[in-house]
């Protein structure tokens, strides 16, 4: 009786122990490197409530239409003089704070004036008033 001895063929099988060592390597160097990539900063916040603005602020409200009109407390006011009338109100009340609200549709040439012209009067307390959606 003769064995035949199949040691000279190709294998059938998928080796596998290349690709666990690969997998492996790639897991170490995972482990090591994913501390280092988190940096976090403790940062101890001040603890607030909310609360209601207060009653006696003094607010000023500049709108700007789709037209480009500027209305100043719901007066229209010509683009010319706005920069005066705002002069007047600062002069009044120096802690006086404008609120902007301008139409979505309006030109941004028309807001960018109005915002040059509140620049220039010396007002250095703006918000701009957005609608949520």
């Amino acid at each position: 009786m003769q064995t035949q001895n199949n040691d000279d063929g190709e294998m059938s099988e998928i080796n596998v122990t290349p690709l666990v060592d690969v997998m492996l390597v790639l897991l170490v160097v995972f482990i090591v490197t994913a501390p280092l990539l988190t940096q976090v900063v403790r940062v101890k916040l001040p603890k607030t409530e909310q609360t209601e603005p207060a009653p006696d602020q003094h607010i000023a409200t500049l709108s700007v239409t789709n037209t480009g009109q500027a209305l100043l407390d719901e007066r229209p006011v010509a683009i010319e003089n706005l920069e005066t009338e705002l002069k007047v109100l600062q002069e009044k009340d120096p802690e006086i704070s404008l609120q902007l609200q301008a139409d979505w549709t309006a030109v941004f040439d028309s807001v960018a004036k109005i915002l040059a012209c509140a620049q220039r009067s010396g007002i250095g307390k703006l918000s701009f008033v957005t609608v949520q959606e």
